[in-house]
C-alpha cells in the first residue's frame, strides 16, 4: 500500500467519523462530511471496490438527511397543533438559525414557530406548544439523520467487503 493510499484512507476515515458525529452535533455538516470521507476511501482504492453507482446512492442518502431534518421539524409543529404559519415560521427560523451558530440552529425553528403562531393572535400557551413541537421534531430529525448516516456506513462497508 502506497503512502498516498494510506493518507487518503486515514483522512477519509477521519472525515467519516467527524461526519457521523456531525449528525448529532448541530454545528457540523454531518452527512456531507461523511460522504466526502467515504468518497476519499473509495478514491484511495481507485474505485475498485466502491464505484460510481454506490457513490451516487450514498450522495442521495446524504441529501436525504437534510430533507428528513426539515420535514421532522415542520411536522413536529403540526403534530402539536401549530398552524401553517407556525410551520412556515419554524422553517424560516431554521434557515436563519443556520447562520447564527449552534444556538441559532436549535432556537431558530422554536422562535420561528412561536412567532408564526403568535402572528395569528394565538395564545402564548398555544404558541409555546407549537415551539415545543418543533423541538420534538428536531430530535426526531436528528435520530433520522443518525439512522441514515449509519446506513451509509453500512452500505459502504457491505459493498467494500463483499
Amino acid at each position: 500500500m502506497s503512502h498516498q493510499t494510506l493518507i487518503l484512507l486515514i483522512f477519509g476515515a477521519m472525515l467519516s467519523l467527524t461526519g457521523l458525529a456531525g449528525t448529532l452535533l448541530p454545528f457540523l455538516p454531518g452527512a456531507p462530511l461523511l460522504f466526502v470521507g467515504l468518497l476519499l476511501c473509495a478514491w484511495a482504492e481507485n474505485f475498485q471496490y466502491v464505484g460510481i453507482g454506490t457513490l451516487m446512492v450514498l450522495a442521495a442518502m446524504a441529501a436525504l438527511t437534510w430533507l428528513v431534518e426539515f420535514l421532522a421539524s415542520v411536522l413536529g409543529v403540526k403534530k402539536f397543533g401549530g398552524s401553517r404559519r407556525a410551520m412556515l415560521g419554524a422553517a424560516l427560523g431554521g434557515v436563519v438559525g443556520m447562520f447564527l451558530g449552534p444556538a441559532g440552529i436549535l432556537l431558530g425553528p422554536f422562535v420561528g414557530a412561536v412567532l408564526g403562531e403568535m402572528s395569528l393572535d394565538r395564545s402564548l400557551d398555544r404558541a409555546g406548544r407549537a415551539g415545543f413541537g418543533t423541538v420534538v421534531g428536531l430530535a426526531i430529525g436528528v435520530a433520522g439523520k443518525l439512522a441514515i448516516a449509519i446506513a451509509m456506513l453500512g452500505l459502504f462497508l457491505l459493498v467494500r467487503l463483499y
